[in-house]
């Protein structure tokens, strides 16, 4: 499919011009794009496209057939500063970064993507936009409790559920090294893994596993957190730096009128 070329100074007025749609005060400065001699490439014509894996609440997610999410949110505000319409393409979440760097199914990507430089190698990141860490979960019937968790967890009786190419899948396997770290397509799969008794324990993004204990496995609970501090961005192909720069120019202007304050406080403030 042919690539349409858009000039950063043709959406420069568009950008601007839509910033009053967004944020609580009109007082807010706003921001012009960095620079003007920039272009990018897009895989439909006014549209962005944007592949998500829809099963990572309270980033991405199907609730009664209707997409919604954090990252949802933020990505269609994007598009609409950019001049854009936001066309979303789901995908599972360890292929959206390999679909990106091949080129031709989209133009960004999103899922709870942590920065790294494993991951760096092979696409360009965006500024970042949420911090997180990482939590791992049990049923409430479970010997592990937060009091054991770091030495019971790590033991060869143990199966840790986690999301196939995530930092969580990571995180478990260094951490625990005496455990069966089992991976699943989603995060879904991996808590109905836990309450089945298929795992022992689910280990993914504090801010997944709140929100999956919050609608719907109230029957589990947090036994151990751990300070990672991981920074999320999109993933954008490294032949492409002009989209690169012009996502980070919307979402410096999203940043700036408090959309993305906004969008937190609304996902994640009682996730």
């Amino acid at each position: 499919m042919k690539m349409k070329k858009w000039s950063i100074a043709a959406i420069a007025v568009a950008l601007v011009g839509a910033l009053g749609m967004f944020g609580c005060s009109g007082s807010q400065e706003q921001q012009p794009a960095a620079d003007t001699d920039a272009s990018y490439e897009l895989l439909n014509d006014g549209e962005l496209t944007v592949i998500l894996s829809p099963d990572y609440p309270p980033f991405e997610n199907l609730e009664n057939g209707e997409l919604e999410g954090f990252e949802v949110d933020l990505f269609k505000a994007v598009a609409d500063q950019m001049g854009l319409t936001y066309a979303p393409v789901y995908m599972q979440f360890d292929a959206i970064i390999p679909a990106i760097a091949a080129g031709g199914q989209g133009d960004v990507g999103v899922s709870g993507f942590s920065v790294d430089p494993e991951r760096a190698k092979t696409i360009d990141f965006t500024e970042m936009f949420y911090i997180d860490d990482q939590a791992v979960a049990v049923m409430e019937d479970s010997s592990i409790t937060e009091e054991n968790a770091a030495t019971a967890l790590n033991s060869s009786d143990v199966i840790i559920a986690v999301q196939t190419g995530t930092t969580g899948a990571d995180y478990a396997a260094e951490n625990f090294p005496n455990a069966t770290i089992q991976g699943y397509g989603s995060s879904n799969d991996c808590f109905a893994a836990m309450q089945s008794g298929q795992a022992t324990a689910v280990c993914t993004n504090l801010a997944v596993v709140a929100q999956m204990l919050k609608t719907g496995y109230p029957d589990a609970h947090v036994v151990l957190q751990a300070a990672t501090g991981e920074e999320y961005a999109a993933v954008v192909s490294q032949d492409n730096p002009g989209l690169t720069q012009a996502l980070n120019d919307a979402l410096q202007v999203l940043q700036d009128n408090g959309t993305i304050d906004e969008l937190k406080q609304k996902w994640f403030a009682t996730a």
